[in-house]
């Protein structure tokens, strides 16, 4: 019997009391208050309006290629499996896994050497989110996030882009566009205050929409880049790939941390309410962001709150939200310039890495620690715009599970989920097929039902 760890409809029967002889269920506690949807307003942040301008002057100087010709020119190497193994044991605790997964290459995966590992995966999105026909050109695409984590932690953000058919990929780094005291155009590395105090942001989540791809920022919100300006070091006659130490212009010469590519950033939209983490009130955290196709298009966004800090309060175990977006541009549908979701709910777990909705039901991605399988939960159908989200089943999932996704399929039937694990040496791309969620042949295996789960 599937177990529900709901907030709403949750039956309590933990105490009991014996009355006249009779056993009575102390009542339920009382239902957490819905969040409330002003708190989830995103307005223009700092300087969006001349980040444009800033991609062009660069775009002035530098040369271009496109996510078709990256993914052609792509110099690493991924491994595949389709099968009931996978491609790495170590990020599925050894179960078995059927469905396609996709793992890196040895230096990426950081298996040999786990304390040098300089870059972590957090963020994964599709050409599915990109596109309806899930075609960009030619080509499917994976898109990974990661944040540098080394001891300097300043290098930034990087996003890799897999061809999932001839399996090469190739990362592009992230950059913040700025003006320099000499007037030249250049840019940095993606950090969580655009200033040299600022460590690697984090981009937990990324959502392709469009021409778009949409970042998380913790603490404020979201940052947005296009795929017009991917610019290319090794092209430009003053671009520099070697040196790893060095991003921006220097000397008159564009560095990118050794790599060839490097994509500015274009916009970005900050909350409107101050930032109240894990309270369950006031601004969001934007933790990990997903997209839903079914119906108007929506940004998906949530909070990561450790159980650590947070306790058993399940008011302060996280929030969802879906912001609407413009299917003819790619941009968000602002009501009064400002950027609005019209949905709001409660977590009913802590310590979520990721999360999307489709059809009015959510996926949940969970994490336990480096060693620990991780869960990935179903929801039940919501009927509202605000209010906690119920489980109505639980799914085994690898260890260090983050962001997800959703490929549909072709006819826009529920797909299959992605997902990325982050830890060195368990590192892998997968995906759970909606439909054999509930495969009871499956039950034992990633992706299948997990009938006693951990709480």
């Amino acid at each position: 019997m599937t177990r529900h760890f709901g907030v709403l409809g949750r039956v309590t029967l933990a105490a009991v009391m014996a009355v006249g002889g009779l056993l009575v269920a102390e009542p339920a506690p009382a239902r957490a208050a819905p969040p409330n949807l002003g708190d989830f307003q995103l307005k223009p942040g700092p300087h969006a309006e001349d980040l444009p301008g800033r991609a062009l002057r660069l775009d002035e100087q530098l040369p271009k290629l496109g996510v078709q010709n990256i993914l052609e020119d792509a110099n690493r190497i991924a491994t595949e499996s389709a099968s009931s193994d996978t491609c790495n044991h170590g990020a599925t605790n050894s179960l078995k896994h059927h469905g396609i997964s996709y793992c890196f290459d040895d230096a990426d995966d950081g298996w040999q050497y786990p304390e040098k590992v300089e870059w972590y995966p957090q963020g994964v999105t599709t050409v599915a989110d990109a596109q309806a026909d899930q075609l960009w050109g030619s080509k499917r695409a994976i898109l990974i996030t990661w944040y540098n984590k080394d001891v300097e932690q300043v290098k930034g953000v990087r996003v890799t882009f897999l061809d999932p058919d001839s399996l090469r990929y190739r990362h592009v780094l992230l950059a913040y566009p700025f003006t320099n005291d000499s007037g030249n155009a250049t840019y940095m590395s993606l950090r969580t205050t655009q200033t040299a105090a600022g460590t690697s942001l984090h981009a937990g989540g990324i959502a392709w929409y469009g021409r778009y791809l949409y970042v998380a920022d913790t603490a404020k919100g979201i940052r947005v880049f296009d795929t017009r300006y991917i610019f290319d070091l090794a092209a430009a006659e003053n671009g520099d790939t070697k040196d790893k130490t060095q991003i921006g212009r220097q000397q008159g010469t564009f560095y990118g941390h050794g790599y060839r590519f490097v994509m500015p950033q274009v916009y970005n939209w900050v909350n409107t309410n101050t930032r109240q983490k894990c309270t369950g009130e006031g601004g969001s955290s934007f933790s990990f962001v997903g997209l839903d196709r079914s119906g108007i298009d929506h940004l998906t966004t949530g909070e990561y709150c450790n159980r650590g800090d947070v306790g058993d309060d399940p008011v302060r175990w996280g929030r969802v939200a879906r912001w609407p977006l413009d299917g003819s541009s790619g941009r968000p549908k602002l009501t009064d310039g400002l950027w609005k979701a019209d949905a709001a709910y409660r977590l009913p777990v802590p310590n979520v890495q990721g999360a999307l909705s489709y059809n009015d039901k959510w996926y949940i991605s969970r994490s336990r620690g480096d060693r620990e399988n991780g869960l990935l939960y179903v929801t039940k159908k919501i009927t509202s715009t605000t209010g906690t989200l119920e489980i109505e089943s639980a799914h085994r999932a690898d260890i260090g599970v983050e962001d997800l996704s959703h490929w549909p399929k072709s006819d826009g039937r529920p797909g299959r989920i992605w997902t990325v694990t982050e830890h060195p040496g368990k590192r892998m791309i997968y995906a759970c097929d909606i439909e054999f969620l509930n495969d009871i042949d499956r039950d034992t295996e990633i992706c299948g039902l997990w009938r006693n789960p951990p709480e």
